[in-house]
This record gives structure tokens, sequence and C-alpha cells, in this order.
């Protein structure tokens, strides 16, 4: 398994560096099954570059992520929680990391993350302070 850095994925999907993208391409297209880790982490610098730098909303960004999901040679660090956030993401008004943060709190077994953050007051992983 080899892991792969936010900006190899970035160049794959959005194509901007023809040069780099190739190579991308090429990696990810000849990797066997589950043969590319993607950690949690890439995942919300990926969403954080494609709203940031390339004004993505976020309907293409979860269509870019389910993508992601699906594609067979992809592994990822705590898919089923990349799932739950990502869903939350579709529904709420919250970033992306913050779903995933509220995600892994549950599951270590916290009852609610606290946050300042008002965007996120209509889900019952929060509670605003």
């Amino acid at each position: 398994m080899i892991g792969l850095d936010t900006n190899v994925l970035i160049r794959y999907f959005t194509q901007d560096d023809q040069v780099q993208a190739a190579k991308a391409a090429r990696i990810i297209d000849a990797a066997p099954s589950a043969g590319l880790f993607i950690s949690s982490v890439v995942i919300c610098e990926i969403v954080w570059v494609l709203e940031d730098s390339y004004r993505h909303k976020r309907k293409e960004i979860s269509e870019v992520l389910e993508t992601m999901l699906q594609t067979g040679q992809f592994a990822f660090e705590n898919k089923d929680l990349l799932w739950q956030a990502l869903r939350d993401y579709r529904r709420g008004k919250g970033d992306l990391s913050d779903y995933l943060i509220g995600r892994v709190a549950h599951r270590a077994g916290c009852s609610h993350t606290l946050t300042f953050d008002a965007a996120l007051k209509t889900s019952d992983l929060f509670r605003l302070l």
C-alpha cells in the first residue's frame, strides 16, 4: 500500500496541471484494489483546497468525495466515519472537517462535542458554547 498526499489527488481530479495530472493518473489507474491509502487529514485538505482555491460548491465537493469513497483503488482511514461525515456535510451547514471531528469524538464515546461554530447548531453531534 502507498499513501497519497492531497496535491496528487487534487491534480488527478482537477486536471489543472497536465504533467502532474498524467503522473497521478498513471499511479491511481494502475493501483491494485485498496492499494492507495488516503488519510482523513488528506480528505479535509481536499475539501479546503476545492472550496478555497477552486471555488467549488458543496454539491461538487460532495460528488468528488463520493466518487473517491467508491473508488476501489483507495483505502481510507475511518471510511465509515467519512461516509457519515459526508452525509452530515450534505445535510448541514458546517464544514466536512467539523462533522468528521464530531463523528470521531462520538465513536470515542463522547456524548457531544463543544463548539463556538453556529453552523453546527442543528447537529446532534455538537453543543454550542
